[in-house]
């Protein structure tokens, strides 16, 4: 237990460090009124549960339960230092997690080997493109990857151990990719450990209840649970330079955005690296295959890799985007599958006890730390723009006083907020990058949302519902009686162009970027029904207990464990 001990030390060590050195600008910036606002990463400094956060405001559950927690924390703690502090730890914790996990299937590896395997996992082309695209919330999930394997190996018996196991379902579900994530991997190391059909039966009904929030939301938001096949095109892994499809998926690059790619791999040098990182893997595979024959863990991940990579790689083809298209038209909930390049992911626990047997490897010819050092030069010195916020190009704004304003002045009892013009993506001057509107997250309303979605100038995902005819009313002049009767009782215009109908209301407030304007009269009853909301907050307050036992059953473990140590 000492020598555990000393190695979870290790562990976190190394991992501060590394995810320090990546978030550099934003930890920095912690506390000083700066909020991350790069593409789909939105901090503000409060946030309210609304019905739009609950995931039951007419639009796609794609930010449950991530918008709700941020809506209960922020009240106490500001909500940039929330995300930062979100991010940062899960970063760590998945380092700590897949180190772990390589430690305990190559042990002869050492410490050396575990941290190597805990940098690896961190410090890649997946968690870069990620970070770029701001998707923080699937990163927070990713960090619960490891555990969950580590969890389920241990082949959980008794309550406490299913209850560890939920909390850490829930900590995976923080986005529904993360929790279909955490259920892959999980099924991966249950095949691992050879249990009983039973034992599956009980981890379906586990992993419910971490994905609670966005399956409630799903059935009870009043979305469409199918999704148009419009996005599997845009949304296909991407090739990089001299690698192809298959390629770039086994160095764990290619996502679907060309902006959101470290300048490294958008040249020639995208195929060094790859190079450099799969022969860290190829050299950790043999050494796994020649004296880790009998262990069947490391083959089910390896497996898992495999399939993984192959899948992403064929999505992208010809008749691979025809499956898919039929999946996410037809099956509910598949539209999940569209971006492709988040499941390079599953390859990450292989690649991760692969790393840990490369410095088993090395350590014969030099020194443990001369192993890690190589090792580092082949995987982190290719990749050098990961560090510092990727080159720079993530970093902290301040937002400007007019939205904290228009905050204070729209109220939560005179209907439902439409935002024009409609879309949820800006360019504001003061961010120089495309990013997600922070209004709907900063009002105490819920925001009318169609749920449209465009890449690249096409729509991938149509407005529906309510929400279109929102934004059909707002298109066609504004009408004040047309739109009380849809509900909307504020009106926020981004920009001077004011539909015509609302010029001849006073605004309740004006500024250089924005003018609010509430509708007069009365207005008709909107939002989701009182059942609907009952039971998203009961899916909500499940998840959050279910995350809450874990981190109990955790310290009283180890409470035991330093207990029985002293004795």
């Amino acid at each position: 237990m000492q020598t555990d001990r000393s190695l979870l030390l290790k562990l976190y060590a190394v991992d501060t460090v590394v995810v320090t050195v990546i978030l550099g600008p934003m930890l920095r910036s912690l506390g000083g009124g700066r909020y991350l606002l790069y593409r789909d990463a939105v901090s503000t400094p409060r946030s309210y549960v609304t019905d739009t956060a609950l995931g039951i405001g007419g639009a796609p559950a794609r930010a449950v339960p991530q918008d709700w927690l941020l809506g209960v924390l922020s009240p106490v703690v500001d909500g940039g230092i929330v995300v930062v502090a979100l991010l940062g730890v899960g970063l760590v914790l998945a380092g700590v997690g897949f180190g772990r996990l390589a430690a305990r299937v190559v042990p002869a590896a050492g410490h050396a080997g575990a941290c190597f395997a805990a940098i690896v996992s961190v410090w890649n082309p997946f968690v870069a493109e990620r970070l770029l695209q701001g998707h923080w919330s699937l990163l927070v999930s990713y960090g619960a990857l490891g555990w969950v394997i580590v969890a389920v190996l241990d082949r959980p018996d008794g309550f406490r151990d299913w209850l560890m196991l939920a909390a850490l379902f829930a900590w995976a579900g923080f986005t529904p990719s993360g929790s279909i994530l955490g259920g892959v991997v999980a099924v991966a190391a249950m095949v691992a450990s050879g249990s009983s059909g039973r034992r599956y039966a009980r981890l379906a009904s586990t992993w419910v209840v971490g994905a609670l929030p966005w399956l409630v939301a799903s059935l009870l938001g009043g979305a469409t649970t199918t999704s148009s096949g419009v996005g599997v095109e845009a949304f296909g892994i991407r090739s990089e330079p001299w690698l192809g499809l298959p390629g770039t998926a086994a160095g764990l690059g290619g996502i679907w955005n060309a902006d959101a790619v470290p300048g490294s791999r958008t040249v020639w040098w995208a195929a060094v690296a790859t190079a450099a990182f799969v022969l860290v893997v190829a050299i950790g595979g043999i050494e796994l295959w020649r004296n880790h024959r009998d262990s069947y863990t490391w083959k089910c991940f390896a497996g898992c890799a495999a399939v993984a990579l192959m899948a992403v790689a064929a999505a992208a083809t010809g008749p691979g985007e025809a499956v898919l298209t039929w999946l996410v038209e037809t099956v509910p909930g598949a539209g999940l599958l569209r971006d492709t390049h988040k499941y390079v992911a599953l390859a990450v626990p292989f690649y991760a006890i692969a790393a840990c047997a490369a410095i088993g490897v090395f350590t014969r010819w030099v020194p443990a730390a001369f192993a890690v050092a190589t090792g580092v030069l082949l995987v982190v010195a290719p990749l050098p723009d990961l560090g510092w916020g990727v080159g720079g190009s993530i970093r902290t704004v301040a937002l400007p006083d007019s939205f904290r304003q228009a905050a204070q002045v729209i109220t939560a009892d005179h209907g439902v907020v439409a935002i024009y013009p409609p879309g949820q993506i800006r360019r504001y001057s003061f961010t120089g990058t495309p990013s997600l509107n922070p209004l709907p997250r900063m009002l105490r309303a819920p925001v009318a949302d169609g749920g449209a979605l465009t890449v690249d100038g096409v729509a991938v995902d149509e407005s529906s519902g309510r929400g279109a005819e929102v934004e059909a009313a707002l298109r066609d002049g504004g009408d004040q009686d047309r739109l009380a009767g849809l509900g909307v009782g504020w009106v926020v215009v981004e920009g001077g162009d004011i539909p015509r109908e609302l010029r001849k209301l006073t605004p309740a407030m004006t500024s250089a970027e924005l003018t609010v304007f509430r509708i007069p009269g009365d207005i008709a009853p909107g939002g989701a029904s009182a059942g609907a909301r009952a039971a998203a907050w009961a899916a909500h307050l499940l998840w959050l207990a279910a995350l809450l036992s874990g981190v109990v059953v955790l310290a009283r473990r180890d409470q035991r464990v330093r207990s029985t140590d002293a004795g």
